[in-house]
């Protein structure tokens, strides 16, 4: 019995609501389902077939109003050409005349014989060694100045050339290679001990000590800016001073293999030596 049964007819719906109130309004949505359900397959449906089918709309669409555009263009491009070419027609062809011909500039002047005598110095042809000595005092000075009152010669304008000033490099404190004096130290010790002369009033008054002098040794070797550092006494300080004036010029001092300016400090030393006679023969008997 159960297959005989139809879910969507009215009477199942009389018999799932016998007994009960009816007028609720259930009754009347199960009564109508069936129909809504029928509508909503049919919309359904309807919305897939145009989906599918809307691609195959448009694209027999476009095409048309594609080919109408390149009609339209072509048809255009048609009538300028055909304007064109007739304002091309319509335009007188006018010839251009040929150049002028090119006139030479040089002018030929046909040499004129004469006699030795009526020949001048002046139209002589010069060798080429007066035409460079020529060219020479012309280039030195040729030309006078102007016809003013105040005009100047050109020969009397001279090449001024300012003087370029040395810029003075400090004396190094040490450098790689200092300075020496010529032979070595050994040299250096006996010219002091052969020019160093001891003052005489030092001497009488027992004055003896070391008097320490700095000076520079400059790039050619010449001794400069002698200063006392430790004095002993003015006539020894004197006499140290001129002992190291009078000495040969010195091999400069080098740094990164250039010969520079180098300070160099000097002692000298005054001692009094005491010199015992031997008492003769004559006076030890």
């Amino acid at each position: 019995m159960a297959k005989d049964i139809d879910l969507t007819s009215s009477g199942w719906c009389d018999l799932v609501f016998e007994g009960k109130n009816k007028a609720y309004g259930a009754y009347d949505m199960r009564q109508n389902s069936p129909k809504r359900h029928n509508r909503a397959m049919i919309v359904v449906v309807l919305v897939v077939i145009f989906a599918f089918s809307l691609p195959y709309i448009i694209s027999s669409i476009v095409p048309e109003k594609e080919e109408e555009i390149e009609m339209n263009v072509v048809t255009e491009l048609s009538k300028l050409d055909a304007e064109v070419k007739k304002n091309e027609e319509l335009k007188p062809i006018v010839e251009t005349p040929p150049p002028p011909p090119v006139k030479s500039s040089i002018k030929f002047t046909p040499p004129v014989i004469k006699k030795d005598d009526e020949v001048r110095e002046e139209d002589e042809i010069k060798s080429q060694d007066e035409l460079i000595a020529t060219k020479v005092n012309i280039s030195i000075a040729d030309v006078k100045g102007n016809d003013e009152i105040h005009g100047q010669d050109i020969a009397d304008f001279k090449e001024i050339v300012a003087p370029k000033k040395e810029v003075e490099e400090k004396p190094y404190e040490a450098v790689e290679q200092m300075p020496t004096f010529p032979g070595g130290e050994a040299e250096l010790m006996k010219f002091m001990s052969e020019n160093l002369k001891y003052p005489v009033i030092a001497q009488e008054n027992g004055i003896q000590g070391r008097v320490i002098l700095r000076f520079v040794v400059s790039k050619t070797g010449a001794i400069e800016n002698i200063q006392v550092v430790r004095s002993v006494d003015p006539t020894c300080d004197k006499e140290a001073i001129r002992m190291v004036k009078s000495m040969p010029r010195w091999i400069p001092g080098k740094q990164n293999g250039n010969n520079v300016p180098v300070y160099f400090t000097l002692p000298v030393l005054f001692k009094l030596c005491l010199l015992y006679t031997s008492p003769s023969p004559r006076d030890t008997r």
